[in-house]
């Protein structure tokens, strides 16, 4: 028994020995070191921004080329891929049959009005006798219908004509407008059928149209910019080419499409952009930027302050008692190294932008590079922040 009391009397000093020995470890050791962080003060600047959508150019005027007439190609009148004219030919179709049955029409019309010139003079003489009670008033009337189905039958034979002269027209396909033609889909003795074979197709290139798609939301946004004419120097709509290279005329909304698409919930929009030098081509894949109507007097910081934690940002403020806290802000677009900040800070107020991974809220900071703080676990600790930052 006293050796059990004894035991125990001796396991509770070392217990208590040890325990005052780490209290003083503590005391010795003091405080956290504060972090070493480099401080920028948020800026209120002239952020100007845009919306990006993927575009694609087309032809304003686009039309495929078929014959309206049967028979064989007998002549091309134009080099593929050049620039035709307002009515130039551009296809000929063999003419021949169309231009007899032309004459024929003609012929046709000739004879039908000679019979009906006949049948006024038939007319004139019946009258007169009638008027002389020299004939019987049947024949008259036998006379002025003859006279009045001559009169119809030069309708029908002016309408022949007009059919005739139609074919023989289409016989020789003419562009439509001023555009370019592309390759041609048939060549000298191809056989075309009306309506079903394909020539070619004419596009006109000055101006040409970029066709997106925007989401229904926005729909009152870009129908109060269609209403707004752009000037010269407009920069609502800027044009990137596939190169990379900005294609340097503005835009303007030239048409918003009916209605919304209900399996996708966008509508889509036309921009018509000049075309002067034909550096827009139908079919070619842009990118069309809209100028935000968030840009302004906005605050700014630079884009590695930025933490994300659990989906939502914050950024470290630096306090009036060499502390930093945290404060949740609300992000605009970021325009290269920097970003905007809509709600969560003010201008002037300092922001760190390294040694972010070793700070928490509330937490002592030292101002000044990691190097200046000594030690190289310290100017480790700081430093790769700032290279994560860069990256984002």
């Amino acid at each position: 028994m006293k050796k059990t009391i004894l035991a125990l009397s001796y396991a509770a000093g070392l217990f208590g020995w040890a325990s005052c020995g780490k209290k003083e470890e503590e005391k010795a050791a003091g405080p956290p070191p504060a972090t070493p962080v480099t401080l920028v003060a948020a800026q209120a600047t002239d952020a100007v921004y845009y919306d990006e959508y993927p575009a694609t150019a087309v032809a304003i005027n686009n039309v495929e080329l078929r014959s309206q007439v049967a028979g064989f190609i007998t002549q091309i009148f134009f080099k593929e891929g050049e620039v035709v004219t307002k009515g130039k030919p551009l296809y000929e179709i063999d003419r021949r049959k169309y231009q007899a049955a032309y004459q024929q029409a003609l012929a046709n019309l000739s004879a039908t009005r000679a019979t009906a010139q006949n049948a006024q003079i038939n007319l004139n003489r019946y009258e007169r006798l009638l008027e002389q009670d020299a004939v019987a008033r049947q024949l008259v009337d036998n006379a002025r219908t003859n006279y009045a189905t001559t009169q119809s039958q030069i309708a029908v034979a002016q309408a022949a004509v007009a059919a005739a002269r139609t074919d023989l027209d289409y016989s020789l396909i003419k562009a439509p407008f001023t555009g370019r033609i592309g390759i041609s889909q048939v060549r000298l003795g191809s056989q075309v059928s009306p309506g079903s074979t394909l020539l070619n197709t004419i596009s006109g290139e000055d101006p040409m149209g970029v066709d997106f798609v925007i989401s229904e939301a926005n729909l009152g946004l870009f129908t109060e910019m269609q209403r707004s004419a752009a000037g010269a120097a407009d920069s609502t709509f800027l044009l990137e080419l596939p190169d990379g290279t900005r294609y340097n005329q503005p835009g303007k909304i030239l048409a918003i499409d009916r209605g919304v698409s209900q399996g996708t919930g966008t509508v889509q929009v036309r921009v018509q952009f000049p075309n002067p030098k034909r550096e827009l081509k139908d079919g070619m894949s842009t990118v069309l930027r809209v100028l935000n109507r968030q840009s302004g007097r906005r605050i700014v910081v630079p884009y590695k302050a930025i933490v994300e934690q659990m989906g939502e940002n914050f950024v470290f403020v630096a306090g009036d008692s060499s502390k930093a806290y945290q404060r949740k802000v609300q992000l605009g677009p970021r325009l290269r190294d920097r970003i905007v900040v809509l709600e969560g800070i003010k201008a002037g107020d300092q922001v760190v932008t390294e040694g972010l991974q070793r700070l928490r809220d509330g937490g002592k900071i030292q101002t000044g590079t990691p190097a200046q703080a000594g030690g190289p676990a310290q100017g480790g600790g700081a430093g790769a922040p700032a290279a994560g930052g860069g990256a984002r």
